[in-house]
């Protein structure tokens, strides 16, 4: 490649994939007509730091060592990249004037933003902003009325009492210039301005939007009068697992009613509307310094939001809503991918080996993720299997593996002693609503797929296992339960 291309990453928070489109984001849908669109692409873990250690390194969050956010020190080790894994920041920052504007959640053993020999600009960041806040004086959004209690265990042994976000909703009082996305755009759109123009340009913006607390500004939060909710909106499906019961999605999730979730659905579009009109801003500010056309654009998410979906909050599940995340790839204009759109699933570890490949970077050894290229190119990918992990959100404790194969999804949901299994077609039942792992006629995909998921556990050096005959003994464990009447009545209810 004789001249390298400028590089902008944008990166949302908490954005589900099925909020893009129609009236709320046209940005976005500009961009992703001139991008090759990933229409099936999956976070490697629904949750905040390992999504993005997993994004940046290409490697499973086994394989880098990053499985929780650090808000537990008991745990707060397992939050952190190994020690000498390289990173789209170290691997870029010679060559690249390389900036990171927003959330700062990629965690390594290094202190990668803390390293004095980081050439990269580290600024902009969520600790800027509030010192930008606490200097003019002003209220950040949110605050205790959109946080509450909650039990969380740690260390996979013992039961603590957190404060989360809930979904309460209110009109914060100040501009957008004073709104968490407000500051990181301004920040991004100086980084563009004052770049070194004798270096390409790396960007990596790391929104907020439209993660949690939404409390959001105007005109954002009254543009819109009410949004249309998805079927399975405050809706707990036959036979989904009852662990989920115990892990924070549902704790917080069972105490809103489908009625409820209007109004949340309505504020976190007018949020997902805000994050548009940001990028809005970013690709303008590009285009006004005359590099947009040399500059490759990703837009995605580090995983998506339940948002009331089978009676859940946040993310930290394996459903559709929570672990499918948008994945958009503008290319520069020198360069005509063969296709616009892939079907085939593809995981966030995939996007640091496809940047190796077309800027002529060295790929580092084991990578987990494989260069989408091929599939830009419009070649075949003989790959079979995504996978999916969740180790427990601020500590160690409630687990998940899933493994997604040929349409369907298998989850293996752990906690304490129980697993629950659940498999769904999910081509034909995008919002998973008939779980299948009750079905004779599935006992030997179920199989098979735990086989697959089992044997890439083992080369990831899980520190779970599954058992041989976990299948056999879910059967039997939960087969009598949904026999009985006031199970189905309550599931009913």
């Amino acid at each position: 490649m004789d001249k390298k291309p400028n590089v902008v990453i944008i990166m949302a928070d908490q954005l589900r994939f099925d909020a893009l489109g129609k009236e709320y984001t046209p940005h976005i849908n500009e961009l992703a007509e001139e991008s090759v669109n990933f229409r099936h692409a999956y976070c490697a873990s629904p949750l905040c730091v390992p999504a993005r250690g997993a994004f940046f390194t290409g490697k499973y969050p086994n394989v880098n060592g990053s499985l929780i956010n650090p808000w537990e020190p008991l745990d707060a080790s397992h939050a952190n990249v190994k020690k000498g894994i390289p990173n789209l920041y170290t691997m870029m920052e010679n060559d690249w004037d390389s900036w990171h504007i927003g959330k700062q959640h990629l965690y390594t053993e290094e202190r990668i933003d803390k390293n004095p020999k980081s050439r990269t600009k580290w600024t902009y960041t969520e600790k800027d902003y509030d010192d930008f806040m606490r200097e003019k004086n002003k209220r950040k959004p949110g605050g205790e009325n959109f946080r509450d209690i909650i039990p969380e265990m740690a260390g996979g042994t013992t039961t603590r009492v957190k404060k989360y976000s809930i979904p309460t909703t209110g009109r914060y009082e100040e501009s957008i210039d004073y709104f968490f996305d407000g500051y990181f755009t301004n920040g991004a759109i100086n980084a563009i301005k004052n770049r070194d123009r004798d270096k390409p340009l790396l960007l990596n913006v790391m929104m907020l939007a439209p993660h949690p607390p939404l409390e959001i500004p105007e005109p954002w939060y009254s543009r819109f009068k009410e949004v249309e909710l998805p079927e399975n909106v405050g809706v707990w499906s036959k036979d989904q697992s009852p662990l989920q019961l115990y892990n924070l999605p549902g704790i917080i999730g069972t105490r809103y009613r489908r009625e409820d979730w209007k109004e949340v659905h309505r504020v976190y579009m007018g949020l997902v509307s805000l994050l548009d009109d940001c990028v809005g801003r970013i690709i303008d500010a590009l285009k006004e310094e005359g590099i947009y056309d040399d500059t490759l654009i990703i837009f995605t998410s580090d995983h998506g939001e339940m948002l009331g979906s089978h009676r859940l909050w946040q993310k930290m599940c394996m459903y559709e809503e929570s672990v499918r995340i948008p994945l958009y790839i503008k290319f520069p204009k020198s360069y005509s991918p063969t296709v616009k759109s892939v079907n085939v699933p593809v995981s966030a570890v995939d996007v640091l080996p496809t940047l190796c490949e077309f800027l002529e970077l060295n790929t580092p050894a084991d990578l987990s993720g494989i260069s989408l290229m091929p599939l830009i190119r419009g070649e075949e990918i003989h790959r079979k299997n995504i996978f999916i992990q969740y180790d427990g959100n601020g500590a160690l404790g409630n687990f998940q593996r899933c493994v997604i194969s040929e349409g369907y999804k298998l989850i293996v949901d752990m906690f304490k002693d129980e697993t629950y299994l659940e498999l769904y077609n999910v081509i034909n039942d995008p919002q998973e609503r008939e779980n299948l792992a009750f079905e004779d006629k599935y006992e030997d995909k179920i199989n098979n797929m735990l086989i697959s998921l089992r044997r890439h556990m083992a080369e990831t050096g899980d520190m779970l296992s599954i058992a041989p005959d976990i299948y056999k003994e879910f059967i039997n464990k939960y087969s009598p339960l949904r026999r009985d009447n006031n199970y189905a009545k309550a599931q009913k209810e």
